[in-house]
């Protein structure tokens, strides 16, 4: 079957190949794969994972054979694919657990839009009550970022989104941001909670903005700067504030099924910014890197 894997040369960093089909263990389904996600930093930061292995960890698409120990959802089940290894591939072998079953009413593509970006914003942002709280979500244009906006305004949050751009301010509103912004200097307001897409410089400009008792949640470093605190800015009176980090790899079945219901119901919208076919991976690799692209990437499998 036909594959992207990776590859640590000058070409890219995947490629396509033909790879031995996936032999299920019991408690796996075989799922036939319609569409794939791309995500920033699995493609980023390629060299973590080792040459020739599929890669890809986000995508949806139909279950030809439930598992054989009766767990997990029957034959013919639409799924969507989330943080599961080896996801972009004709055919992947999947635990019940990385799987979410897709309502009739969402698109398969939709769907593959999930995993890493949407878990990611739904995990952190279930870490404290929003309600009436002031929540920040640096590059709030990306995948991460337009679910997490949309979350946070569902959960009752005052939301400000932050981008590299006006250009890639767009829409955000549209999905619940009360406030846009280029640059921290143009608000004066303190936050509870900040989610942080970007890293470098601007986590400490996000810290000067955080309230008493507020976490910073470093989920990626897109910008691939340093980060330095001035001299005794990390010191401070009343409650405490935190950074925290973001690595949880758990199985996302649960979350993927509560974000499913959400956009089944209208109230989550997949925040798809380019589409195409798998076979024109390396333009749409380039558009990623490049920043030309608000929000996803979802690529069907031809």
């Amino acid at each position: 079957m036909r594959a992207l894997v990776v590859d640590h040369g000058e070409a890219g960093p995947i490629r396509f190949a033909d790879v031995d089909e996936p032999v299920p263990a019991a408690g796996e389904a075989l799922v036939e794969i319609r569409h794939i996600a791309l995500n920033f930093g699995e493609l980023n930061y390629v060299h973590q994972w080792p040459v020739g292995a599929v890669h890809g960890h986000d995508a949806a698409g139909i279950v030809v054979r439930a598992a054989s120990d009766g767990s997990g959802p029957p034959e013919g089940t639409r799924v969507a694919v989330g943080m599961a290894p080896h996801a972009w591939a004709e055919r992947v072998a999947v635990g019940p657990a990385s799987l979410g079953t897709v309502p009739k009413s969402v698109d398969l593509a939709d769907a593959a839009a999930l995993g890493i970006a949407g878990v990611t914003a739904l995990r952190v942002l279930r870490k404290r009550s929003l309600l009436a709280r002031d929540v920040l979500v640096t590059g709030a244009s990306g995948g991460v970022g337009h679910f997490a906006v949309q979350l946070a305004a569902l959960a009752g949050a005052r939301v400000t989104a932050l981008v590299g751009s006006p250009e890639r301010a767009a829409g955000l509103r549209e999905l619940g941001a009360d406030e846009v912004l280029t640059d921290l200097s143009g608000t004066g307001d303190r936050f509870d909670l900040v989610l942080d897409t970007v890293g470098g410089p601007l986590v400490a400009k996000a810290w000067s903005r955080l309230a008493e008792g507020g976490t910073i949640h470093l989920v990626g470093y897109s910008s691939g700067q340093e980060t330095t605190f001035p001299p005794g800015v990390l010191f401070g009176f009343g409650e405490p504030r935190g950074i925290a980090t973001y690595g949880d790899m758990t199985p996302t079945g649960g979350e993927l099924t509560d974000l499913l219901g959400l956009m089944d119901t209208g109230r989550l919208r997949a925040p798809v910014g380019l589409r195409g076919d798998w076979r024109d991976v390396d333009d749409a690799v380039q558009a990623l890197f490049a920043r030309k692209v608000h929000g996803k990437v979802i690529l069907d499998v031809a």
